[in-house]
Protein backbone atom coordinates (compact mmCIF):
# COMPACT_ATOMS: atom_id res chain seq x y z
CA UNK A 1 0.00 0.00 0.00
CA UNK A 2 1.18 3.53 -0.70
CA UNK A 3 2.80 5.57 2.03
CA UNK A 4 0.67 8.42 3.34
CA UNK A 5 2.22 11.77 3.97
CA UNK A 6 1.13 13.49 7.16
CA UNK A 7 2.35 16.84 5.86
CA UNK A 8 2.04 18.54 2.55
CA UNK A 9 4.46 17.33 -0.09
CA UNK A 10 5.28 18.58 -3.54
CA UNK A 11 4.03 16.60 -6.51
CA UNK A 12 7.67 16.01 -7.51
CA UNK A 13 8.41 14.28 -4.20
CA UNK A 14 5.23 12.21 -4.37
CA UNK A 15 5.95 11.05 -7.93
CA UNK A 16 9.58 10.26 -7.11
CA UNK A 17 8.45 8.18 -4.14
CA UNK A 18 5.91 6.37 -6.33
CA UNK A 19 8.55 5.56 -8.98
CA UNK A 20 11.00 4.21 -6.40
CA UNK A 21 8.42 2.15 -4.52
CA UNK A 22 7.10 0.54 -7.70
CA UNK A 23 10.57 -0.02 -9.23
CA UNK A 24 9.79 1.96 -12.39
CA UNK A 25 13.19 3.69 -12.68
CA UNK A 26 14.54 1.32 -15.32
CA UNK A 27 11.61 1.87 -17.67
CA UNK A 28 11.73 5.61 -17.22
CA UNK A 29 15.48 5.59 -17.90
CA UNK A 30 14.88 3.74 -21.17
CA UNK A 31 12.50 6.45 -22.33
CA UNK A 32 14.64 9.33 -21.09
CA UNK A 33 17.81 7.99 -22.71
CA UNK A 34 16.19 8.23 -26.14
CA UNK A 35 15.33 11.86 -25.48
CA UNK A 36 18.86 12.50 -24.18
CA UNK A 37 20.38 10.98 -27.35
CA UNK A 38 18.36 13.33 -29.57
CA UNK A 39 19.12 16.35 -27.37
CA UNK A 40 22.86 15.66 -27.30
CA UNK A 41 23.39 14.53 -30.88
CA UNK A 42 21.04 16.96 -32.56
CA UNK A 43 18.64 16.52 -35.45
CA UNK A 44 21.37 15.57 -37.93
CA UNK A 45 22.45 12.43 -36.10
CA UNK A 46 18.90 11.73 -34.90
CA UNK A 47 17.70 11.55 -38.51
CA UNK A 48 20.18 8.71 -39.16
CA UNK A 49 19.28 6.91 -35.92
CA UNK A 50 16.99 3.96 -36.53
CA UNK A 51 16.76 2.48 -33.02
CA UNK A 52 18.03 3.15 -29.49
CA UNK A 53 17.87 0.46 -26.84
CA UNK A 54 19.19 0.33 -23.29
CA UNK A 55 20.03 -3.13 -21.92
CA UNK A 56 21.48 -3.12 -18.43
CA UNK A 57 24.30 -0.56 -18.69
CA UNK A 58 24.87 -0.89 -22.45
CA UNK A 59 23.35 1.48 -24.99
CA UNK A 60 22.70 -0.05 -28.42
CA UNK A 61 22.29 2.46 -31.24
CA UNK A 62 21.34 1.38 -34.75
CA UNK A 63 22.39 3.88 -37.41
CA UNK A 64 21.50 3.95 -41.09
CA UNK A 65 24.77 5.61 -42.15
CA UNK A 66 28.00 3.62 -42.03
CA UNK A 67 30.04 6.82 -42.33
CA UNK A 68 28.32 8.33 -39.29
CA UNK A 69 28.71 5.06 -37.39
CA UNK A 70 32.46 5.11 -38.02
CA UNK A 71 32.69 8.77 -36.97
CA UNK A 72 30.77 8.19 -33.72
CA UNK A 73 32.77 5.04 -32.98
CA UNK A 74 35.84 7.14 -32.15
CA UNK A 75 33.88 9.37 -29.77
CA UNK A 76 32.18 6.64 -27.73
CA UNK A 77 33.76 7.66 -24.41
CA UNK A 78 32.66 11.26 -24.89
CA UNK A 79 29.14 10.10 -25.82
CA UNK A 80 28.95 8.01 -22.63
CA UNK A 81 30.02 10.96 -20.50
CA UNK A 82 27.61 13.38 -22.19
CA UNK A 83 24.61 11.04 -21.86
CA UNK A 84 25.36 10.26 -18.21
CA UNK A 85 25.70 14.00 -17.51
CA UNK A 86 22.41 14.69 -19.30
CA UNK A 87 20.64 11.96 -17.29
CA UNK A 88 22.15 13.18 -14.01
CA UNK A 89 23.39 9.74 -13.02
CA UNK A 90 25.59 7.00 -14.39
CA UNK A 91 23.32 4.84 -16.48
CA UNK A 92 25.54 3.59 -19.29
CA UNK A 93 29.14 2.45 -19.40
CA UNK A 94 29.26 1.06 -22.93
CA UNK A 95 27.92 2.14 -26.34
CA UNK A 96 27.53 -0.29 -29.21
CA UNK A 97 26.91 1.24 -32.64
CA UNK A 98 25.38 -1.02 -35.30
Amino acid sequence: MAKRFSEEASIKDVLKSFVVQNKLETGIDKVNIKEAWIAIMGNGVASYTEAIELKNTTLYVKLTSSVLREELFYGREKIIKMINDEMGKEIINKVILT
